[in-house]
């Protein structure tokens, strides 16, 4: 199992976020069970007000929720939903996967490999 934490706003200039979402889609395809969970500015990519800028060529916030119906496991902290991202307090695109520091930990004890972007 490989947990992937996000950290950064998915349109923020870099391929940051959409090179950890490839990875995590990747993995999966490959057959390992991939976790996905979101903190500080990364919130904004579940939430479906999140609108793909002209300037970027993939819309990450419906990549990430395409790779939550074929079953990535995704959670999202539910502390920052109201203290970061641009649309703070926005709700997110699916109420079950806001979550807390507990699941986080959870997964991080469960999983072979963590990697943080």
């Amino acid at each position: 199992m490989t947990t992937l934490i996000l950290n950064h706003q998915p349109y923020d200039g870099t391929d940051v976020s959409w090179n950890a979402l490839r990875l995590a889609k990747t993995l999966f395809k490959n057959g390992e069970d991939v976790n996905i969970f979101l903190m500080n500015d990364a919130v904004d990519l579940a939430r479906s007000k999140t609108v793909k800028p002209d300037s970027y060529d993939y819309d990450l916030a419906t990549m990430l929720q395409k790779m939550y119906k074929d079953g990535i496991s995704l959670q999202v902290c539910g502390t920052y939903n109201a203290r970061c991202g641009i649309f703070k307090n926005e709700p997110y695109f699916d109420e079950s996967i806001s979550s807390t520091m507990q699941r986080l930990s959870e997964w991080v004890v469960k999983s072979d490999k963590v990697l943080t972007f």
